[in-house]
């Protein structure tokens, strides 16, 4: 958007900047540049959600993020912005492209003990890839476009800006100013550089001679839209493949050379496939302690390769045979266009013991994912989600237990289904699926969670409502935070009291009958056979929906195998 100087306010400039970025939304707790949402309301479509929690408005703009790859947008005035540096933790472990503004101290105040001043940009540097301060109005355009430029270049992560006054006043203020947009970082990944080819064929060539490779594809994959790119890539040399949790929708769990997520929150037929290949391609993953099940998964010394758009990933955790820099889709195109597929049928056995071993998890675990226990196994609802769950639909998991059971148990079906997942946050999804509607309005967003997940922002319900954000919520409800649960063992001694289950317990609740309070549609479900039709009730309802399911507190999910 090119044009010229000319005297406008700060809160003209940014609101007409964010509509030229193709924001839609901003998820906020009053009371915050408030002349920037009178600007929004006049001049943009831009709708400003009031949420209730600056983590809540955090994870919405997280969701939002991750379901359309653009960033997501949240504020909070001064008090609040502890709050919202809080909330960012997600987007920044997990790479999301998250702009927080918040107001800040006035400079003739500074030290004077002013109602509620505190010095919030320091807690906001572990958690961001830019953390400024915006204090002249002429500033507005040039920090805004760096806050863009910055979410979504290389790595994507969350940025910050804070404006000055307690609630960004300084938007009131006037300047010579021209709300430039750079279209090109609207949205990740703006560049995809192309790969060393050096580099890339002695990859190549190493997966080439390999007897039993197997590729790990990560968050970057997804970031990079490489899902089809991947696929192909392994078809044309016959390589299993095993993601990350935050790669879990670059290939369908169907494919045949789908073997699962690997790692700490994972599938055990993934696990027993890394373990057993004898060289390992990560692609798009920082190979972290969840995604390695803290490195024995594949274990320090396996020969491995990695493809990253970071330099500083390459190499990190495990030493590599070849290390290439570059964007995901690009590097895996050029791949494949060289590939040699003469080289499949010595991995033609390899395949085979991979889809023995995913049929040995599923010969193990299929009497859960299809039981008639009451009360219900969470297994059976991660099975039901996985045959009834549209085919374009987003899903959004919790941590925790949440992340085990649909980490391990939920397949996805084809390539146009989404899914994302918190990375270590309890309480994220509800929230985050709340958002990711909002950037994806014609997609169905079914989120995953229970029940001490869903009692952090339970009051968000009330936002759902309000803005008619037609997510459908399944809470598996066993009454407590079952995760907890071996900890405990352990730690009483293999036997816990009573008074130990005060740790990890809650009272019996009653969601739907909460949803239904605050407006929104609740569905109880006792028996596993009324899953699959509260499903189809819930898709059709055309209003946000609660799926109360009761289940088994004494049901855990498997720990990882090694």
């Amino acid at each position: 958007m090119l044009g010229h100087n000319r005297k406008m306010t700060g809160a003209e400039c940014l609101a007409d900047m964010l509509k030229g970025y193709g924001v839609t939304h901003v998820f906020h707790v009053p009371a915050v540049l408030r002349r920037t949402f009178a600007e929004m309301e006049r001049r943009t479509e831009i709708k400003r959600l009031h949420v209730h929690g600056e983590k809540s408005a955090a994870y919405m703009a997280d969701g939002y993020a991750r379901a359309t790859g653009k960033p997501g947008v949240c504020m909070a005035q001064v008090i609040g912005a502890l709050n919202l540096a809080a909330g960012l933790r997600d987007a920044w472990l997990a790479h999301s492209p998250v702009i927080a503004f918040t107001g800040g101290r006035e400079p003739k105040n500074k030290f004077r003990k002013v109602y509620q001043e505190v010095d919030d940009v320091p807690a906001f540097e572990p958690v961001t890839k830019f953390n400024a301060t915006v204090d002249d109005v002429a500033r507005f355009p040039d920090m805004v476009r760096q806050a863009f430029r910055a979410a979504v270049s290389g790595t994507p992560g969350p940025v910050h800006l804070q404006f000055r006054g307690n609630e960004g006043q300084v938007d009131a203020e006037e300047a010579e100013m021209e709300p430039l947009v750079e279209p090109l970082f609207a949205r990740v990944p703006p560049f995809r550089p192309e790969p060393d080819l050096a580099q890339m064929r002695v990859a190549l060539d190493l997966l080439q001679k390999s007897d039993r490779p197997v590729i790990v594809a990560g968050g970057g994959v997804r970031a990079s839209g490489a899902g089809p790119e991947l696929v192909a890539f392994a078809e044309a040399l016959g390589i299993p493949v095993a993601t990350s949790l935050n790669g879990k929708d670059s290939i369908p769990g169907a494919h045949p050379l789908s073997v699962g997520v690997v790692g700490s929150y994972s599938r055990e037929s993934a696990n027993r496939v890394v373990n057993q290949a004898d060289l390992v391609c990560f692609i798009g993953t920082e190979t972290g302690g969840m995604t390695t099940h803290f490195w024995a998964v594949p274990k320090i010394g396996i020969p491995a390769i990695q493809i990253d758009i970071d330099p500083e990933a390459l190499g990190r955790n495990y030493p590599l045979q070849a290390a290439v820099l570059g964007d995901a889709r690009a590097t895996l195109a050029r791949m494949r266009a060289e590939a040699d597929g003469s080289t499949m049928s010595r991995r033609r056995v390899w395949v085979e013991q991979a889809q023995a071993i995913c049929r040995e998890w599923q010969d193990k675990y299929r009497p859960m994912l299809d039981s008639d226990a009451v009360p219900i196994r969470p297994e059976r609802i991660c099975g039901d989600l996985t045959k009834y769950i549209p085919d374009n639909a987003i899903v959004v998991v919790d941590t925790g237990h949440a992340g085990m059971w649909m980490g391990g148990m939920y397949d996805l079906r084809n390539a146009s289904q989404g899914y994302i997942r918190s990375a270590g946050h309890l309480g994220w999804a509800f929230p985050a699926g709340l958002g990711a509607k909002c950037g994806a309005p014609e997609r169905p967003v079914v989120v995953f969670t229970g029940d001490a997940g869903f009692w952090y922002h339970i009051g968000e319900i009330e936002t759902a409502v309000r803005w008619k954000i037609n997510t459908v919520t399944v809470v598996n409800n066993n009454s407590g935070g079952n995760q907890s649960k071996r900890g405990f063992d352990r730690a009483y001694g293999g036997t816990q009291t009573e008074r130990a289950r005060e740790l990890w317990t809650y009272t019996k609740t009653n969601f739907a009958k909460i949803a239904e309070n605050m407006g929104a549609v609740g569905i109880r479900v006792e028996r596993p056979k009324d899953i699959a039709p509260a499903l189809h009730r819930a898709l059709a309802a055309d209003r946000p929906v609660i799926i109360d399911v009761v289940t088994d507190i004494d049901v855990l999910a498997p720990t990882a195998v090694s």
